[in-house]
């Protein structure tokens, strides 16, 4: 089973390079990091801190919109692509069971994510080095950044794989996919400050909101991110999400991966339902 799923990675890997997939996703995820690490950390001199740590703060920011957006867009075709394509059935009969063939894919479509946020961040960070130098933290800030923005990007793979098989065609995958950024990353937030705003200051603001902001993966990496910069620097973290929600770093990252755990799960669901 592991030999047949790093096959189908292989093979989807060479297509992906062969489309400029990677390339694509390194390129933006790079000039995107660019521009947010000169145009957000000016007030580094100000706060006396180094221009890296506080491009960690700003880059983290940019991850919650831009790295689920590339997961779902690397994701929503895997299958509903084959399926519009009609090979999907003929996927069926190779001696490869469901399960390999959702791991090859998947598997492939997130060495291409961590090469993107690995190498596009890496990139950024070594130009704020060159430009402005700056302490060992902020590397160590970065490679936490980079970690858990993989993780963050792996459960909306996992949520893109499930779309996608449960779909038969690609419009219809995209648009779902679409839906689910705009309601998980945009809206969700927008909806709970509403409520909060709405509550003012009562028992929904003090006891229900900080775990309805945890339950979302997006504020979830957000907080691990940014309780170290915090931590590194005051007054820089998210000050009323960091004192409602004094978790252990474990329960953020426990969150972004039972995401990861639960579509999967769905995504084989669906497949084992489809026609052979």
């Amino acid at each position: 089973m592991i030999r047949s799923s790093v096959t189908i990675a292989v093979a989807e890997l060479k297509i992906a390079y062969r489309n400029q997939w990677v390339v694509t996703a390194v390129a933006l995820m790079t000039l995107f990091g660019l521009i947010l690490a000169f145009a957000g950390s000016a007030p580094a001199g100000t706060l006396g801190v180094d221009r890296l740590t506080l491009t960690v703060s700003s880059l983290a920011t940019l991850c919650v919109y831009l790295v689920p957006l590339i997961a779902l867009l690397l994701s929503y075709d895997g299958f509903a692509g084959e399926a519009e394509r009609g090979s999907l059935p003929l996927l069926f009969t190779y001696p490869a069971s469901r399960f390999a063939l959702l791991a090859g894919k998947y598997l492939a479509q997130l060495v291409i994510l961590a090469i993107a946020v690995f190498a596009g961040f890496g990139i950024t960070a070594g130009v704020v080095w060159s430009v402005d130098g700056g302490s060992s933290d902020g590397f160590a800030l970065l490679f936490r950044l980079q970690w858990s923005a993989t993780l963050l990007g792996a459960g909306f793979l996992a949520l893109g794989a499930a779309l996608s098989a449960a779909s038969r065609q690609t419009g219809t995958a995209a648009s779902l996919a679409i839906a689910v950024w705009l309601l998980a990353v945009v809206m969700y937030d927008v909806g709970l400050l509403g409520a909060v705003v709405a509550d003012d200051g009562g028992t929904f603001t003090k006891s229900v909101f900080p775990w309805l902001l945890l339950a979302n993966p997006t504020d979830a990496f957000r907080l691990f991110v940014l309780q170290a910069v915090d931590a590194t620097v005051p007054g820089t973290g998210p000050q009323a999400a960091v004192q409602m929600l004094d978790v252990p770093a474990f329960v953020p990252v426990a969150i972004m991966t039972a995401w990861v755990i639960v579509f999967l799960a769905l995504a084989l669901a669906s497949l084992r339902r489809a026609e052979g």
